[in-house]
């Protein structure tokens, strides 16, 4: 079955707070509206407008001058700006109605974590008028400065370097834990109550293993993992912690592009930064197992959180898989960098989907205990 026209294009809601009573009994599941604008969101292209546009917003927004470079995005215009006094900084606009909420919770979720101290991220420019972002004429954004980095899909995996990791978005997500932002339940398609849905385009995956292995890890999902979450704690979370979006800096490791954040439980954003590190078959969890020692070292799993990791893992691959064939076939001009992640992701699940539950959970409980051997 394919996904619906009115799920592409309708359902576009421009208060996140209309989606408030999704999360008052079952945090996990969305509804079908949730769905539909979350969906819409992503099949819909980053703004375009001129660079003059952008000096324009820089100029009298922020008093700045600089030269202006677009850099590639999936949904809002995000642009390099390189000052005359050498400092760089990136610019994210957007003409979209519903990126008003985004901005918000970038902006303020990046925000209300500066000063934390054991990882780094950016730092949010304030308008002329103090503010944290600007809206006129229909375009919003918002200004950070540019984290000068390694990214980790860049750099030499080493055990060390793991647990680092681990360690480090394991301090971030206390430092998410503590902080009240606006927007937190705002569409995402990223959203975890929407794993389930996402088998509406199972269409657009190529036949054979990979379609075979994610229709088993959505299935075992819905299941087996779904009805547990409740029983695990909740908060903000970045979300989206790919090797991309995670830096090797002169001063820790770093993260950037809070734009999947949202409400969700705090063992998503592990389950998301492991499922990235699954490369290695001669490993049970693929060469994952130090990233999870280094996070446990910080926030110790729980035995939920344990039984459950491998298949959040697993789910997690399968939504990457899901909904970047289905944006590639929307815009097949951008599919390489839309796909930048799925190879891995498809190597990630072919790994791990022999394991049994017991298997898994002996796994994840083993690697939690290799920062302490």
């Amino acid at each position: 079955m394919g996904i619906r026209n009115d799920v592409i294009m309708g359902g576009r809601l421009d208060d996140s707070q209309a989606f408030d009573s999704d999360y008052q009994h079952f945090p996990s599941a969305p509804s079908e509206a949730y769905f539909r604008a979350a969906t819409a969101i992503l099949a819909t292209r980053p703004s375009s407008f001129e660079a003059e546009r952008s000096a324009e917003l820089l100029k009298h927004h922020y008093g700045l001058t600089g030269s202006i470079s677009t850099l590639s995005s999936e949904v809002e215009r995000t642009e390099a700006i390189a000052l005359s006094d050498g400092r760089r900084l990136i610019l994210k606009t957007s003409t979209q109605p519903e990126a008003i909420d985004s901005f918000r919770f970038q902006s303020a979720a990046i925000a209300a974590v500066q000063g934390s101290s054991g990882f780094v991220t950016p730092q949010i420019l304030r308008t002329s008028n103090e503010a944290l972002l600007f809206q006129e004429e229909g375009v919003c954004g918002y200004l950070q400065n540019f984290v000068e980095g390694i990214p980790l899909h860049q750099a030499s995996l080493t055990p060390d370097l793991l647990l680092r990791t681990g360690a480090a978005l394991g301090r971030l997500n206390l430092a998410l834990g503590v902080i009240d932002v606006p927007a937190t339940h705002r569409p995402v398609l990223w959203h975890i109550g929407c794993w389930p849905r996402l088998l509406e385009l199972e269409q657009y995956l190529p036949s054979g293993l990979v379609a075979d292995n994610v229709r088993r890890a959505m299935s075992n999902y819905i299941e087996f993992i779904e009805p547990q979450l409740l029983n695990l704690a909740w908060q903000i979370t970045h979300n989206d912690p790919s090797p991309f979006n995670t830096l090797v800096t002169e001063n820790g490791l770093g993260f950037i592009d809070f734009g999947d954040g949202c409400w969700g439980p705090r063992i998503q954003d592990l389950a998301v930064a492991a499922s990235h590190m699954v490369f290695d078959p001669m490993h049970a969890l693929g060469g994952a197992e130090y990233l999870i020692a280094g996070y446990a070292s910080v926030i110790p799993l729980s035995e939920q959180e344990a039984r459950l990791l491998v298949g959040l893992m697993r789910a997690r691959q399968s939504a990457l898989i899901l909904i970047n064939y289905w944006r590639s076939h929307l815009f097949p001009d951008e599919a390489q960098y839309i796909k930048k992640n799925v190879a891995r992701a498809e190597r990630g699940l072919s790994i791990l989907a022999p394991l049994a539950a017991l298997e898994a959970d002996a796994a994840v409980r083993r690697a939690a205990k290799l920062s302490s051997s």
